[in-house]
């Protein structure tokens, strides 16, 4: 019942999502591609030779949704999609977006997108490669110490027309489960770009920013001379040796670092004959060893079992120490160096590559490309987006990732209860049977029946293993108590007072008779009744 209703709530948040997405102006979807066709005679597959991995259309793992999945381990992909018409970055808002899931997990790889420059830029989609321009890379990268999701853009210097690649600093890590997730780059008309992954910010940079970029986007000022050199003359030590220090006449180098302890004792029950290692007495010549050709036949060696138990075997040597006479070579001790001119560095000029920036300027997309290297198979691209305004992506997200990734996460929790319970049931049935052995004990046998019982609820009521172990070490507590303090101890008699004389001087003898009798009774210990 509960599925069903978990269900049917994702069919009315897809509906709902859908419904939202019917309002978005078709203008502000520049490109989508849901990969529910198949991709052949829309993307082109490079044909460069290092690019042999096998694209395939196949549906995501549980889900009868398609995406584009990487088949194959160890392989160099490359794919591309020519765009109807350039996207324009300078203008507006811009919202790069797509989804990856890592069905096989992700241990050395990238599934990152090229966001490409105009075909005019040198390059070819058959001959697409890592070599091929690009204005913005973005996506989930891992390997090694390399966690994190890319954002690159390949920016054009207006003075030396060079085009450098700056890095996001600091970017968000990616997520390392095998769940769909969903990756946003958001470019807004301020300078700003917000990443997005499953619809939450994780960072938030200015493109102007040095702090935000490196190396940023807008050089610095000056830069260290080229031409200059330092000169002959200059003296970057600190310290320098004492010129005029003298070594001690009591300086011996020539000390060693250790001597031999000469307090030593050779142990009494060193056994100087006894070899540390003997032939192992039950090895024998394999029947097939040839002498002519193996040569002669050694058995192999094992520790002679006298030394064991002995302080040691063979020759006796006084062992080392430190030698307290040894000082090492000498050196002069250091003092300020009077040259002393700190660390050259060139000196700086005018940088003539320099440039104020109001704006980037970014070079157009005339197409998406996937080239990555990775180790996994299993990588699945899906819901590929270009859009104009970032409420489009929200609604996307609503209706392509959302309904997946919460049937995933559901799927992917129940897994992981069973896994934990397995686990749990593994652990109470190692405890039972240690419990078993435990009521097996000689001095717990008046209590087995006892224990034996509470193991057998336990066993039908797991929930109540930890109670079942407090109680039998309660009662293993009980009776070793016992053991210890309860041993029969002797009836303290308190001594009568004198009962009082008879004129005579003498008590009767039935009197007598009588005390002795109260005396012996308070004396006996009290046995309590067992009943058969």
């Amino acid at each position: 019942m509960m599925i069903m209703t978990r269900y049917a709530l994702l069919l009315l948040l897809a509906f709902a999502s859908l419904q939202l997405l019917c309002f978005a102006a078709d203008d502000d979807v520049v490109f989508y591609d849901s990969f529910e066709e198949s991709f052949d005679g829309r993307w082109i597959v490079s044909d460069k030779d290092d690019y042999k991995g096998v694209w395939k259309h196949s549906k995501s793992e549980g889900h009868d949704d398609y995406g584009l999945l990487v088949s194959e381990m160890a392989k160099k992909y490359a794919i591309v999609k020519e765009l109807d018409e350039a996207v324009n970055l300078k203008d507006g808002t811009t919202v790069l977006q797509f989804e990856t899931r890592l069905q096989g997990g992700l241990e050395c790889g990238g599934a990152y997108l090229k966001y490409l420059r105009p075909q005019d830029a040198g390059w070819k989609p058959t001959e697409f490669d890592n070599e091929s321009p690009y204005s913005i890379m973005f996506g989930p990268d891992k390997c090694g110490a390399t966690n994190k999701l890319h954002f690159i853009l390949k920016h054009k210097n207006p003075k030396s027309g060079e085009y450098i690649e700056h890095h996001l600093k600091y970017p968000p890590s990616v997520p390392s489960d095998k769940l769909t997730h969903v990756y946003t780059a958001i470019l807004k008309p301020d300078n700003e770009v917000s990443i997005l992954i499953d619809g939450e910010e994780k960072k938030k940079a200015s493109f102007l920013s040095a702090e935000d970029f490196e190396p940023p986007l807008i050089p610095s000022k000056t830069i260290p001379d080229p031409n200059d050199k330092k000169p002959e003359d200059w003296d970057e030590r600190a310290k320098i040796p004492d010129p005029d220090a003298v070594k001690p006449e009591d300086w011996d180098e020539d000390a060693p670092m250790e001597i031999e302890d000469e307090e030593a004792v050779k142990p009494e029950s060193w056994l100087d004959d006894e070899p540390e290692e003997i032939d192992d007495p039950e090895a024998t010549k394999p029947e097939d060893w040839d002498d002519e050709e193996d040569g002669e036949w050694e058995a192999p060696k094992i520790e002679n079992p006298k030394c064991e138990i002995a302080p040691g075997c063979g020759e006796w040597k006084r062992p080392m120490k430190r030698n307290p006479a040894y000082k090492g070579k000498w050196s002069p001790p250091l003092i300020d160096n009077p040259s002393y001119k700190g660390i050259w560095k060139p000196q700086e000029i005018p940088n003539p590559n320099y440039f104020e920036l109001e704006k980037p300027d970014f070079d157009p997309i005339a197409a998406i490309g996937i080239e990555i290297w990775t180790m996994q198979d299993g990588i699945l691209f899906d819901n590929i987006l270009i859009a104009k305004n970032d409420k489009v992506a929200e609604s996307y997200r609503e209706t392509t990732w959302k309904p997946k990734f919460e049937v995933e996460k559901e799927k992917q929790k129940a897994e992981d209860e069973a896994a934990d319970s397995a686990r749990l049931a593994g652990f109470q049935r190692k405890v039972f049977d240690v419990l078993y052995k435990v009521a097996d004990i000689p001095f717990l046998s008046k209590y087995k029946h006892q224990i034996l019982d509470l193991i057998e609820h336990a066993e039908t009521q797991p929930n109540l293993t930890i109670g079942v172990l407090v109680s039998i070490v309660v009662i293993i507590l009980t009776i070793f108590f016992k053991l210890i303090f309860g041993g029969k101890k002797q009836p303290r008699v308190e001594k009568k007072p004198e009962v009082a004389k008879t004129s005579n001087g003498e008590g009767s003898s039935g009197e007598k008779a009588e005390e002795a009798e109260k005396e012996e009774a308070a004396a006996a210990p009290r046995r309590r009744r067992r009943d058969n």
